[in-house]
């Protein structure tokens, strides 16, 4: 390419007598040059408020319920080859005859009906706006277990009014046997019980009441989680709750949130997490995630590799074993890096007990990004279906968590005022010196 600074060689040579002759200059007027638009500083997005993570968190919950319900205890293959590749939204039942199919049967998985994970969380938001303040084992034994076996509410599975405890699985119908019928205390009611991720799955409420607070938040789990699991599985129902709080910081990533679930975690739990995490880091996207976090996950898990026939040692209390939803949520939420669509779907195709996974993984989401993460089109019809109101519980619960601040703030002050009498007292060495 020749540029038209360049000649050649024949021009250089041979001058041509035109091109040296000076022409005449005719001066030009100096044009006014405008004044440079100072740079437009970027608007920093404004962060959602208490009242948007509030409800983005429950309705995450309640959409990644619905989409997981439908592929429950199934293997990623057994998805693809039932839909013809994997999910990506809301489907059907996985099976045609879904009312005599075991065993599953009489249940209506899919088409948008939320599962019990959803129907034990706004259970737990009632108790909450009944106590309107922290709550303790005693509260799930004087408040939730009356609101499961007193009070008939629409069962989306069932398509009909029912008593919630006509829904809820065996380790939940636990709660009822224990607390009910067998007064035990509701402090330790949960020894004896399966361990799994029955009290797990409906901790984000306790997340949100303390909101930004993880360490509360796991301590008040633990508490409540004591009516109904031992061991690890009360083990995930704090870290859960905390990683929800921890979600709730105006700058938190997911990264973050899962640093505050490894700080406080436990044994088992801890080591599930940072195996599953670890692996996480490695993987390209959820599409190819099942496969390397069940991996991760196996030798923690006791429920082994055939989800519907668990080995007699399944289930059992112990240090060395975790949960599998919590961690593969976790790792999940780090792989979709807080996008709901990746981050949940990727948790529904994980299959297993996918309806908790995607509900973990939802309310994580939803607390991390707001409402607005949530696609319209998922919720919207998760609501019509299983006919619920999804954005009044937030909205309730972020009322909660503001008179519970309100009270924690006076109690602090109370405390604060306490200990500074006490402090100024002179230590008894040096009241005996006098």
């Amino acid at each position: 390419m020749t540029y038209a600074s360049e000649q050649t060689p024949a021009a250089a040579h041979a001058p041509d007598a035109q091109a040296t002759r000076i022409l005449p200059v005719t001066p030009v007027t100096a044009v006014a040059q405008p004044s440079p638009v100072p740079p437009v500083p970027p608007v920093a997005p404004v962060p959602p408020s208490l009242e948007d993570r509030a409800t983005g968190a429950l309705v995450g919950a309640a959409v990644g319920d619905a989409l997981g319900g439908p592929v429950e205890g199934r293997t990623p293959e057994e998805i693809v080859k039932r839909h013809g590749g994997r999910v990506e939204g809301i489907v059907g039942p996985f099976h045609d005859d879904w009312r005599t199919a075991r065993p599953l049967a009489p249940f209506h998985k899919g088409d948008g009906h939320v599962t019990d994970d959803t129907l034990m969380t706004h259970a737990l938001v009632r108790v909450y706006e009944a106590v309107r303040d922290h709550l303790d084992a005693y509260d799930i034994a004087d408040h939730l277990v009356p609101d499961l076996i007193g009070t008939p509410r629409w069962i989306p599975e069932l398509e009909a009014e029912a008593l919630p405890v006509q829904r809820i699985f065996l380790a939940e119908k636990w709660i009822v046997a224990r607390l009910h019928y067998g007064h035990a205390d509701p402090r330790e009611a949960g020894v004896g019980n399966i361990v799994n991720c029955g009290a797990a799955m409906y901790m984000a409420p306790v997340g949100i009441v303390n909101a930004g607070n993880p360490d509360r938040a796991y301590a008040e789990a633990l508490d409540i989680a004591g009516a109904h699991q031992s061991s690890y599985g009360r083990e995930a129902a704090g870290v859960f709750a905390a990683a929800v709080a921890a979600a709730f910081v105006p700058d938190a990533t997911p990264s973050s949130v899962v640093v505050q679930a490894l700080r406080l975690a436990k044994d088992g739990t801890r080591a599930a997490i940072e195996a599953v995490c670890e692996a996480a880091s490695s993987v390209t996207g959820p599409e190819s995630a099942a496969a390397p976090l069940r991996a991760a996950v196996a030798p923690f898990d006791t429920v082994g590799p055939d989800y519907r026939n668990p080995s007699l040692g399944a289930r059992r209390p112990s240090r060395l074993h975790a949960i599998e939803e919590l961690p593969i949520a976790l790792g999940m939420l780090l792989i979709g890096g807080g996008d709901f669509r990746s981050t949940v779907l990727g948790s529904v195709n994980y299959g297993r007990d996918s309806d908790s996974i995607a509900t973990m993984s939802g309310a994580l989401v939803g607390a991390l990004r707001g409402a607005e993460a949530v696609p319209a089109e998922w919720s919207t019809e998760v609501a019509r279906a299983s006919r619920l109101d999804l954005q009044a519980p937030g909205a309730a619960l972020a009322a909660v968590a503001r008179e519970v601040f309100t009270r924690d703030r006076a109690r602090a002050r109370t405390h604060e005022q306490a200990f500074t009498a006490i402090s100024a007292i002179p230590a008894m060495t040096e009241a005996v010196g006098r």
